[in-house]
């Protein structure tokens, strides 16, 4: 007998811009349920870009999540006692929150600013294919792209 589907969660659009994307990353940036405090923070955080670079923050933002999402990642595969790094395309809802953690570590790891202040410069750099986010992405990339002859392992 078949196992029944799983209902996919709607993303709710954010307040102040009515985009999901930037709904979903408020909730990611969220500890302990204080959506309230991941809002502040994303929102002062797309202030900061405005003043900055003069540009729309959400165009911004979305260009940095689109050159930081990685089109293939690497799998560990046991086969014949052996564990072979696999590369895999990556799934289009994966992508997203790859980008938005491996964002959100970047600028985790930076010290001595806020953290709006530590986002904003990371999507800047991010979206001008710059920053640790991006490099974590091209060190994704590379590792998949030595494994490429294990490829015909993938399932």
């Amino acid at each position: 007998m078949r196992r029944a589907t799983k209902i996919k969660k709607v993303n709710t659009p954010d307040y102040q811009y009515q985009n999901p994307l930037v709904g979903r990353f408020i909730n990611y940036i969220m500890r302990q349920g204080k959506k309230s405090v991941a809002q502040k923070v994303v929102y002062k955080s797309f202030d900061i870009i405005k003043e900055k670079t003069k540009n729309n923050p959400l165009e911004l933002f979305e260009r940095a999540i689109k050159n930081i999402s990685p089109s293939l990642e690497v799998k560990s595969r046991r086969i014949g006692g052996a564990n072979y790094q696999v590369p895999q395309p990556v799934r289009a809802d994966r992508k997203v929150q790859l980008a938005f953690r491996w964002i959100i570590k970047a600028a985790n790891t930076k010290k001595g600013k806020p953290m709006a202040a530590k986002l904003a410069e990371e999507f800047i750099l991010a979206s001008n294919n710059e920053g640790a986010a991006v490099k974590k992405k091209l060190d994704t990339h590379r590792m998949a792209e030595a494994n490429r002859a294990f490829a015909h392992f993938s399932w």
